[in-house]
């Protein structure tokens, strides 16, 4: 008798393995490793790895992000966006928290935002 898997909350692991190569969209509810190689846009409700050896030609938006091969595009994370030091990032980033390990290399624009409002400054009595 055979017992099926079910992930807690319903998050399916994906993995595109080393090898592999995928063209087109990917719409995932769960967490996404990529060792092989996706050209195409990736939507993802959790996080995204990507290995010392894949790549990554497309746009990304997902909640936290962990790069350590080739990522090309355009790439939104809502939490934290990590670059490894093997990570080789080109392209735009909107970010809430970013940390790059000595040695990534970095081509590209960033914005780093998160949803709290910016405080006033005071304002100076005029006499």
């Amino acid at each position: 008798m055979s017992k099926s898997y079910e992930p807690e909350g319903n998050k399916l692991p994906n993995i595109v393995g080393t090898g592999t190569k995928f063209v087109g969209e990917i719409d995932t509810n769960g967490d996404l490793r990529v060792d092989g190689i996706i050209e195409g846009n990736i939507v993802s409700k959790g996080k995204i790895v990507l290995g010392s050896g894949g790549s990554i030609n497309g746009t990304i938006k997902c909640v936290s992000a962990e790069i350590s091969g080739s990522f090309e595009g355009k790439l939104e994370v809502s939490e934290l966006l990590a670059l490894k030091n093997t990570a080789y990032f080109k392209g735009e980033m909107k970010v809430n928290k970013l940390s790059i390990e000595p040695g990534a290399k970095f081509i590209g624009t960033c914005m780093m935002s998160d949803d709290r409002q910016p405080s006033k400054p005071a304002e100076q009595d005029k006499k």
